[in-house]
């Protein structure tokens, strides 16, 4: 990997710890893949909790972890403004950060950890291939969709100190489009009061600076690592189709794909890609527990369908 240029550091924290199998429910599938015994082998069947053991994606559960979620989503919802996106997508549209190939970029996020989400505190990698596995059981023909799960939270390396060490709120959580009304959709949607946007009176109605039906390629969504993953696969000539840089760009944004808002600023074809974003969704969200991918075993085919939807290098 190269990396080009080294960008200033920000307060941003993140531990990394290892999976103990022998606290695992697990069932070993074919192709190395372990997963919980709630999990068919003729389907993925959802299990009812995570591995913290409460409901998946519930904020209101009293630990000293929901704690740490909430005060993100503050942060977040007060600092994510429409001209710090802006700022954020002309910097880092420059992709002028490093130059490295897909599996490299999946390497380096062992070394990450997702403090916004309530369901998952393992590195991110193992997330990534139990996403991809559980997929890749259930559809096994489209296999862009396994690479889709496979890549789809390579941006959180906007983490580490060689991308700019990004805080948190800046990088991971449910996104949400800036310049127009914050829907009461949005988790913990109190904290939007705090955020400049809501004095400028062009971001405060329903459409805002938009037009219904305009698109969502058209809205500016909250800066992080879906939308950077977006802009790293378009730009470097990805053939994935359009659903999974739907998929790559929409996957955290929860207002839409899971409690309807925001549907006013879709577009026909939008509306054709979210029924692949459903499907992700559920394997996203549902494979987030302490199971255990053979790395080395299942390695080969992912870099296939590196190989035919990628270059060898990227830019960054």
């Amino acid at each position: 990997m190269t990396i080009f240029i080294e960008q200033p550091i920000f307060d941003s924290q993140f531990d990394v710890k290892n999976v103990d199998s022998n606290e695992t429910n697990e069932l070993v599938l074919d192709g190395g893949f372990s997963m919980p015994k709630e999990v068919s082998q003729n389907g993925f069947a959802t299990p009812e909790v995570n591995s913290f053991g409460h409901s998946f994606r519930d904020y209101n559960a009293e630990s000293e972890r929901q704690k740490g979620v909430e005060e993100f989503y503050r942060l977040q919802h007060i600092n994510q403004t429409y001209d710090f996106v802006k700022k954020m997508r002309e910097h880092y549209g420059k992709l002028d950060k490093a130059e490295m190939g897909i599996w490299e970029c999946c390497e380096l996020l062992n070394e990450v950890v997702d403090e916004s989400d309530p369901d998952l505190d393992e590195p991110q990698i193992q997330h990534l291939l139990q996403s991809a596995e559980a997929i890749r059981k259930d559809y096994p023909n489209e296999d862009w969709l396994h690479l889709t799960a496979l890549i789809h939270d390579l941006g959180k390396i906007l983490l580490l100190p060689q991308f700019g060490e990004l805080p948190q709120w800046a990088v991971v959580g449910d996104t949400f489009p800036v310049g127009c009304a914050f829907d009461e959709a949005n988790i913990h949607h109190k904290y939007f009061k705090e955020n400049p946007d809501i004095k400028n009176p062009a971001y405060g109605t329903k459409d805002g600076i938009y037009i219904k039906e305009c698109g969502l390629n058209n809205v500016m969504m909250s800066w992080g690592h879906d939308d950077y993953m977006y802009l790293v696969a378009k730009e470097n000539g990805t053939t994935l189709p359009s659903a999974g840089l739907f998929i790559i760009r929409y996957h955290s944004f929860y207002p839409l794909h899971r409690e309807g808002a925001y549907t006013h600023l879709m577009n026909d074809e939008d509306r054709e890609n979210l029924k692949w974003l459903h499907v992700f969704n559920k394997y996203d969200l549902y494979s987030k527990s302490k199971v255990l991918v053979d790395v080395e075993k299942v390695k080969p085919y992912y870099q296939s369908l590196i190989e035919k939807y990628f270059p060898a290098k990227l830019r960054w």
